[in-house]
């Protein structure tokens, strides 16, 4: 058994722009980048035809929005602007901190998030109680280019922790996203039911974490 946790809404609360486009487009000004009249409109159309479940980042819909107006993103601007413009406070959740642990002292244990912006997994750890090292594996949907539910997520986690994806039991608080591990194989703990600290508690005593 290998226990995968989501990060957002599982482990940690994040506080996020209550507009992105707008905060897009503050961090594009911020870095010389002329934005469009009608950013709102770019901001919210499809640039990148992608697969169905395929994670595209956020900074490359940014510059292809860009694009679609005849604006250029020179130096990295779109990057540099996603990352800027989420740049949250982060709360680890109660119990986060215990279950990771008792995770580890039953076997291999890894971070599977859906996540367009480049480095904000990396920045949320460090803002937050909890222990990178902690984790054997981190995988996310803007490094793996696939989201949860799609099976391709949860089997980049299984490879990234040395195990089948039906070895996987994955932790998470939204049952359309993380509940898509059962489409492998795995096990889903679905936290609308059940506690970080019952999951802990659980695995600290040899138990099955599934409630």
């Amino acid at each position: 058994m290998a226990v995968t946790f989501d990060l957002f809404g599982t482990l940690v609360d994040a506080e996020y722009p209550s507009d992105p486009g707008a905060a897009v487009a503050d961090a594009l000004r911020e870095y010389g980048v002329a934005v469009p009249d009608d950013w709102d409109d770019a901001y919210r159309e499809v640039h990148i035809d992608a697969p169905e479940g395929a994670e595209v980042p956020l900074p490359a819909h940014v510059a292809a929005a860009l694009r679609s107006r005849g604006v250029a993103s020179p130096d990295n601007a779109a990057r540099r602007a996603v990352i800027t413009a989420f740049d949250p406070e982060v709360t680890t959740r109660p119990g986060a901190v215990e279950a990771v642990a008792a995770a580890r002292e039953a076997g291999p244990v890894g971070l599977l998030s859906n996540c367009s912006v480049p480095e904000l997994v990396a920045r949320t750890l460090i803002r937050s109680d909890l222990d990178r090292r902690g984790f054997d594996a981190i995988t996310t949907s803007v490094a793996c280019g696939w989201r949860k539910p799609h099976p391709q997520a949860f089997e980049a986690a299984a490879r990234g922790l040395g195990v089948e994806a039906t070895e996987l039991v994955h932790v998470g608080d939204d049952p359309d996203s993380d509940g898509g591990v059962e489409g492998v194989g795995g096990r889903f703990v679905n936290l609308r039911e059940t506690t970080l600290e019952s999951v802990a508690a659980r695995l600290r005593a040899g138990e099955d974490p599934c409630p």
